[in-house]
């Protein structure tokens, strides 16, 4: 029988970071220890336990049969024991350690950013890691807590809360209206230079709808400037490149000022949601709710 007395949670804790980044120099970047501190901590519970968890190789790292059985067993462990830490706080106006973030750049900046320093000024013992990028995160992987993802939502396995609904608009600046006129109809839209978000499952075709069950299909024909981005997209549109297609949170600021006016804007695009995801587990961390709660509030406000 295993001497529970002899393991030390930091050991489980750097095992589980191990096998979820693939490797112990990755491992050793998220704990933010040195690599040999890591590889020690590896060392050191294999003895204590007595079975092989690893097996090593000079180009990848996987895990034995028992490393297998080990690491579910050790995610339930430290899982109960945040819990058990949670619960101990749940008097206290308190929450710690880093809480890791993930959303795409437009959202992140505008919308989770100015959010995530609410939190802080809330929660000082609180640190918080943001990540931002326009491809698919792997939570698991890149040791996120909660990343948000807009649109539809593949089947991942993670669980998934709404938080928002998913609002685009087509816009243009009055400059590119005054030169190219504003258009009265849908059919009017194709062969009027476009601005293009590349990463959208179809960039250049999208449905429009009237609210009154007439539906027109568009395909843009006229591509004049294409990004990754979407802040590289309304940079063009305010300079007055073309139409662009655009969440409502990124440009509602430059439709007020004046800076992008609404093109067709009795004709709506078509709406989806805003999800925050994170790992299924039996125990959602206290400071995961609390932010996917802070981000439904402020997006509801």
């Amino acid at each position: 029988m295993i001497d529970l007395s002899t393991i030390n949670l930091n050991r489980l804790t750097t095992f589980v970071a191990v096998v979820e980044a693939g490797s112990l120099t990755a491992a050793a970047e998220r704990l933010g220890l040195a690599k040999s501190m890591v590889s020690k901590h590896m060392q050191l519970l294999e003895q204590e336990i007595g079975v092989g968890l690893l097996l090593r190789s000079t180009r990848k790292l996987s895990l034995t049969e028992a490393g297998r059985t080990f690491y579910e067993a050790s995610r339930q462990l430290l899982q109960a024991a945040e819990q058990a830490i949670e619960q101990a706080r749940s008097g206290r106006d308190q929450l710690q350690g880093i809480l890791r973030v993930a959303s795409p750049i437009d959202y992140g900046l505008i919308v989770v950013s100015p959010l995530l320093a609410q939190l802080r000024a809330r929660y000082p013992a609180l640190k918080i890691d943001l990540t931002c990028g326009d491809h698919i995160i792997d939570l698991i992987a890149e040791g996120i807590d909660v990343t948000v993802r807009l649109g539809k939502l593949a089947d991942s396995g993670h669980m998934a809360t709404r938080v928002d609904t998913l609002v685009r608009w087509l816009v243009a600046s009055p400059d590119f209206i005054a030169r190219h006129g504003m258009p009265a109809t849908p059919e009017d839209l194709p062969a009027l230079p476009y601005v293009s978000l590349s990463v959208l499952a179809q960039p250049t075709q999208f449905t429009l709808g009237d609210g009154a069950g007439k539906q027109a299909h568009v395909r843009m024909l006229n591509t004049v400037f294409s990004s990754n981005t979407a802040y590289a997209t309304r940079a063009a549109a305010l300079s007055g490149d073309g139409v662009l297609r655009a969440t409502v949170f990124s440009v509602k600021d430059d439709v007020a000022a004046g800076r992008l006016v609404r093109v067709l804007p009795d004709w709506s695009l078509q709406e989806s949601d805003i999800h925050a995801v994170y790992p299924a587990t039996s125990h959602v961390p206290q400071k995961v709710r609390v932010f996917i709660d802070a981000l439904k509030a402020a997006t509801a406000a």
